[in-house]
């Protein structure tokens, strides 16, 4: 069975009957073998790694090729996790956040290089002279200049994000804004004011209408509410004495919402990279996608992550998404990491193709997982590559024929 685009919400049935439909991988032909492998290894390296709970999918130009559950949803029950389950997806919620607002920019609400002072003249930097110089896209590729994850310690410790920001003014940024790279949570989550003082609008009813709704996004939301009315849910686990222990979802990373605040299935982040790919141009236009993956600020800490310093020769931040330089391929990708839970998300547009991968445990079992999928995928589709080449001809006229 194809897992087709543009799916219906689910009733409970329908997701119990489409969830064993989706253990069922839909072979491509062309990867087929490949596929079969890396389901192998994932389920292995579950079962290694003692994971309560995940899901993975994997999408082939504009279809769900692959999409299945493991394990459960709360290590103290038996409720399995199927291709429907919501998980939070942490800072995957970025590239949410960054396609809506250069949705909302194409359609003038505001400008990239705008100051951020102007929607937000309250905020400030130790120095004011650095005030004008922070534009909106420096938020959305975070490239403010500020010390790395900002004040993300007072988000843990539930402080409101009134309070937070003014702790801004005892700060400098490391260099101008622009110039070099900061990933924040804070500072990237300001995009929401703005949004909402040029929408006059609300960002989780911005999201659903212009993303979640005309992507027909079954089971994506915005907000702790939101995901506990959600009985397809997972729980988040952590590691204490030598087991996963369930535990509660609080709501400090829900209020940056930008950054960390989007609940989601694997079936609603196939249907996200689809659109990645330009199969929904009604809803994110190829103008707009180029926009968001342009290489923003170079991000050099990444060449030397755990398992992807193997393969990725440089890296960028681009606008809420990375774009890695992957041997000779170009890899466009985020990850994602809450208490409780891990997220991965990417895709290659010249190959067409996009994986995500969701836990309900924080474990670094990803790390393994994600270079490993795209070192094979790669290596095969360059094969494949190498030898239709090597059955082309060239007639008379100079011409190739394949």
């Amino acid at each position: 069975m194809n897992l087709m685009l543009a799916w219906p919400v689910p009733s409970q049935a329908q997701q119990a009957a489409s969830g064993q439909l989706a253990e069922q991988t839909v072979a491509t032909g062309l990867l087929a073998t490949e596929l079969a492998e890396f389901d192998r290894y994932f389920n292995q390296q579950m079962a290694e790694h003692g994971i309560p709970g995940a899901a993975y999918a994997v999408v082939y130009q504009n279809k769900i090729i692959s999409a299945k559950g493991y394990g459960v949803r709360d290590i103290d029950g038996d409720e399995a996790v199927d291709p429907y389950t919501v998980f939070r997806i942490a800072s995957v919620s970025k590239t949410f956040a960054a396609g809506l607002a250069s949705l909302l920019e194409q359609r003038g609400h505001f400008q990239w290089d705008e100051p951020v002072v102007q929607y937000i003249p309250e905020f400030s930097f130790k120095n004011a002279l650095y005030n004008p110089q922070l534009k909106i896209e420096h938020l959305l590729s975070q490239s403010s200049g500020v010390m790395p994850n900002a004040y993300d310690n007072l988000i843990e410790a539930n402080i409101l994000p009134e309070r937070i920001m003014p702790q801004f003014q005892k700060i400098d940024p490391l260099c101008n804004p622009g110039q070099c790279y900061g990933y924040q949570n804070v500072l990237f989550s300001l995009i929401e004011p703005i949004i909402s003082q040029t929408t006059s609008s609300d960002y989780a009813s911005l999201l659903k209408k212009n993303i979640f709704e005309p992507l027909q996004l079954p089971t994506a939301s915005v907000g702790l509410e939101a995901y506990l009315l959600n009985e397809n849910r997972a729980s988040p686990h952590i590691r204490a004495r030598g087991r996963w222990h369930s535990r509660n979802v609080n709501q400090n990373y829900y209020r940056f919402a930008p950054a960390a605040g989007v609940n989601a299935s694997v079936i609603d982040l196939s249907h996200w990279l689809i659109a990645q790919l330009g199969y929904y141009p009604q809803v994110m236009p190829q103008q707009v996608l180029d926009k968001i993956v342009k290489k923003r600020v170079k991000t050099p800490r990444d060449l030397r992550r755990a398992q992807w310093r193997n393969y990725i020769n440089d890296a960028h931040y681009a606008l809420g998404w990375r774009v890695y330089q992957f041997g000779s391929e170009q890899l466009i990708y985020h990850g994602g990491w809450v208490q409780g839970f891990r997220a991965e998300l990417a895709y290659s547009r010249e190959r067409e193709l996009g994986l995500v991968i969701l836990l309900n445990a924080e474990s670094n079992v990803v790390n393994e997982l994600t270079p490993r999928f795209w070192a094979t995928m790669f290596a095969t589709l360059q094969q494949q590559d190498k030898t239709r080449l090597a059955k082309c001809t060239v007639n008379s006229d100079g011409q190739t024929q394949c």
